[in-house]
């Protein structure tokens, strides 16, 4: 690390090398996992000091890992506004969606289950569902959503599922660019429109629908259920 000289000053200074430690960890995140030695060479490799890095990360890798996953959520962002939803189908600018996010985390394959893995243990699980939870939150509001009723939690509740499983196969997907995890992604969107069309059928009998807390529950289950890895 520099020497206290190099100390960040100004908050677009402080996020400028939150970035950069961000990008530095995930090469070393692949082999070390997300520890503190990962932090300490990031560091080193973005020319920060000690009180840099308490400033930017005061949770230490924690707060390294998650600002690695909001930068992944604005580049998808990003590249969400960049297409022309005007001219695409609700199903498509989902699956666009979510292969932007996983196509640009492709070179970094082996940091991204590197961050799963930390990520899915009990004690750090609030955490994973905040990250979570804000991902598909962004793709919902990038591709135009407003809905503020009931939709708002049962579209989260869903997309939720259809990304998590769709990145525990594409974790596993060793087919020539990952053209398996997108026919499963295709499959996962196609189960989730029959979904919609059911539940419409549903209430316009005057049934009810499971709560979301209920429904998010069964996707755990039914992710952890699916776990076929470890770092």
């Amino acid at each position: 690390m520099t020497d206290a000289n190099s100390e960040v000053g100004e908050t677009g200074d402080l996020e400028s090398l939150k970035d950069r430690m961000a990008e530095a960890a995930l090469m070393h995140a692949a082999f070390d996992g997300w520890t503190e030695q990962t932090v300490r060479a990031a560091a080193r490799d973005a020319g920060a000091s000690d009180l840099d890095v308490y400033r930017a990360f005061p949770g230490g890798v924690e707060d390294l890992l998650d600002h690695h996953l909001l930068m992944a959520d604005r580049h998808m962002v990003e590249g969400i506004l960049s297409l022309d939803l005007d001219q695409m189908k609700i199903r498509e600018k989902i699956t666009r969606a979510i292969r932007l996010r996983l196509e640009a985390a492709a070179p970094h394959k082996e940091a991204v289950r590197r961050g799963f893995n930390h990520l899915e243990l009990p004690h750090r699980g609030a955490r994973a569902s905040r990250a979570l939870g804000r991902t598909v939150a962004l793709i919902w509001r990038a591709i135009g959503d407003t809905s503020t009723d009931f939709n708002f939690y049962t579209k989260r509740t869903l997309l939720a599922g259809v990304y998590m499983s769709t990145l525990l196969y594409w974790l596993n997907d060793q087919s020539e660019e990952h053209a398996a995890t997108w026919a499963f992604l295709d499959r996962r969107i196609a189960n989730v429109m029959q979904i919609e069309k059911a539940k419409a059928r549903l209430l316009n009998k005057g049934g009810k629908t499971p709560g979301p807390l209920r429904a998010m529950q069964r996707i755990g289950d039914n992710v952890r259920r699916r776990r076929p890895f470890r770092a």
